[in-house]
């Protein structure tokens, strides 16, 4: 069914697509064909979401001209592309200094470009590394709307481009993102797009970036507010999408005119030498009035542990797939965080895709050999079994004279976990599978994990994830299953390396329990030893756990990559030096 438009209105697309880092031939063939799906459902300004040419976060590739320059050679194919339609959307502007840009284009020219004001400059950012800040935010006339462009962090201050840009009269503010996610991130980032729509009048785009890149992922979750802070529409979680809605650009008029207050804010502004946009005349009149009607939709919208859950299983087949894997393998040992990495690596990638390795040894208890090979049957994937007892005997045997006169200790508990790491690493080379490692971020903290041994691998899907939360994680895949996918007697059974007879975590750590809540303190809060005894720990549990993080530094520089999913994850979050005497204990 096709109706009229009113020309105070104006049909909008947000499209969350998942680029790749340096794959313009791919990301060119996306971005066209979605400029394609929005024309013909009548869209009038599409959006992209930042640096979408060239993929997010580019890091030093940015230093490499070809780089620069494919990049700039995509974005005037993809211009060319754009006949009956204005698009939004980011690339690099390399002709004179290096900017995060974002190019308007309209009808199939290039008519505009804003350079992103904020560069951040702190946790996985570093933009300031590669960009020049721009310092300009015109406001540009589409269609007859008033509309401002930015980027990213431009808008998450209160009085930065939104604020000049609705001052300077902008009915709608687009910005185009590449916010990371962590747990809670959604729920910040909608706060903050419904102030910024409600305290400036103005109805609020936000286009957000879908898919994993390296450690981050990207949960798409894009926003559309009105000028009262009412969500208008949402972007899926974690999916790609296209999401089109017609916005009322009258009610923004009707609104400012209403709000005494607004309007002396706006002169008071201006008054006292506040920036005024440049405003800049693209088109005055609609490309097209009539238009094919439109579904109305609801995006369910997915807290915790779901949207935990599928930032993993989006991050785990994204780095598979777009680093040229098609199969993992993963040592089962038949404790939680194994199982739990082999849930997520099925759901990501399929279960023909997923090896299992059992390498049972002398201390293994026959209930772990058993619950791997349920978890196999459970999942459908295949399961090697390989015994390492014969082979710790020879390198024991060899080993003797060396080691004569010592008692055993954690060195021969290690050696087990490196042979497992050397078969894990032999069945890599020789079939091409990408080891899926599965310490968790307890571990990854404390240092309870082996160098070349339960470290070694191409992935570490649950790096970030604290023990007690993978818990939950597995209780939540085993609710949607309706069954124990997971089986029960792995999730209620006591937390073991087994790499000596009866050995238990809680040998060596405080209770996950207890360690968890500390480690938030410490590491991702930055209390003092102090502050975190202060709140009701232990004095000596506290310290510990603080000098076995310290001293873990190392081991944790030598681990792969993995998902970011707490606010600090280890690595691009938070970076301290291996080297260091300052200790506060």
């Amino acid at each position: 069914m096709i109706y009229k438009h009113n020309t105070r209105r104006l049909r909008i697309g947000i499209a969350q697509v998942n680029t790749t880092v340096g794959d313009f031939t791919g990301n060119i063939d996306k971005i066209t064909n979605t400029i394609k799906l929005a024309r013909s459902s009548g869209v009038d300004i599409l959006t992209f979401p930042e640096l979408a040419i060239c993929g997010y976060p580019p890091e030093d590739l940015l230093f490499k001209p070809e780089f620069i320059a494919d990049n700039l050679k995509s974005l005037e194919k993809i211009t060319k592309e754009t006949s009956g339609i204005s698009i939004i959307i980011g690339f690099v502007d390399g002709r004179e200094t290096i900017y995060n840009a974002a190019a308007i284009i309209h009808d199939g020219k290039l008519a505009g470009v804003y350079h992103k004001i904020y560069l951040p400059n702190y946790g996985v950012f570093d933009e300031d590394r590669y960009f020049q800040a721009g310092r300009e935010c015109p406001v540009y006339i589409i269609s007859g709307i008033n509309i401002g462009v930015n980027i990213c962090e431009d808008i998450w201050y209160e009085d930065g481009p939104t604020r000049t840009q609705a001052f300077s009269g902008a009915e709608l503010i687009i910005n185009i993102s590449a916010s990371p996610y962590h747990f809670g991130k959604g729920n910040v980032r909608e706060r903050m797009v419904k102030s910024r729509a409600s305290d400036n009048l103005a109805i609020i785009a936000l286009t957000n970036l879908i898919g994993g890149q390296d450690e981050l992922v990207f949960d798409g979750n894009s926003l559309i507010a009105d000028e009262k802070g009412k969500l208008l529409a949402r972007g899926k979680q974690f999916e790609e999408d296209l999401m089109i809605a017609d916005l009322d650009i009258e009610s923004v008029s009707r609104a400012r005119l209403d709000n005494v207050r607004w309007r002396k804010e706006a002169a008071l502004y201006e008054e006292q030498g506040g920036v005024i946009s440049e405003k800049v005349l693209i088109s005055d009149k609609p490309l097209k009035t009539e238009k094919p009607r439109i579904s109305a939709r609801k995006v369910k919208v997915n807290g915790f542990p779901e949207e935990v859950y599928n930032a993993l299983v989006l991050g785990t087949r994204d780095y598979i797939r777009k680093n040229g894997f098609n199969q993992v393998l993963i040592g089962l040992s038949g404790g939680l965080d194994s199982s739990l990495v082999a849930t997520v690596a099925v759901d990501a990638l399929g279960k023909e895709n997923v090896v299992g390795v059992a390498m049972p040894s002398q201390y293994s208890s026959p209930g772990s050999v058993s619950d791997a090979e349920l978890l196999a049957h459970n999942l459908g994937i295949k399961l090697l079994t390989i015994p390492i007892e014969d082979t710790y005997k020879s390198y024991m045997s060899i080993m003797a004279d060396s080691l004569k006169g010592t008692e055993p200790d954690v060195t021969e508990e290690n050696l087990q976990a490196r042979i497992r790491g050397n078969i894990l690493m032999a069945l890599s080379n020789k079939f091409g599978w990408l080891v899926l490692t599965t310490g968790n971020k307890s571990e990854m903290a404390t240092g309870y994990s082996t160098l070349y041994g339960d470290m070694a691998g191409g992935f570490a899907v649950i790096k970030d994830i604290p023990k007690t939360m993978a818990y939950q994680l597995a209780e939540y895949r085993n609710s949607l299953e309706k069954r124990d996918l997971i089986p029960e007697s792995v999730i209620t059974k006591a937390p073991s390396a087994e790499l000596r007879p009866d050995q238990k975590d809680t040998d060596t750590l405080p209770p996950y329990e207890l360690l968890d809540p500390i480690l938030t303190a410490y590491v991702e809060e930055d209390k003092s030893v102090r502050q975190i005894v202060n709140m009701g720990y232990d004095e000596a549990v506290v310290k510990q756990v603080a000098r076995l993080v310290d001293t873990s530094e190392y081991k944790r520089r030598q681990a792969p990559p993995g998902i970011k999913i707490t606010p600090r994850a280890f690595g691009r979050d938070r970076r301290l030096p291996i080297t260091s005497k300052f200790r506060k204990y």
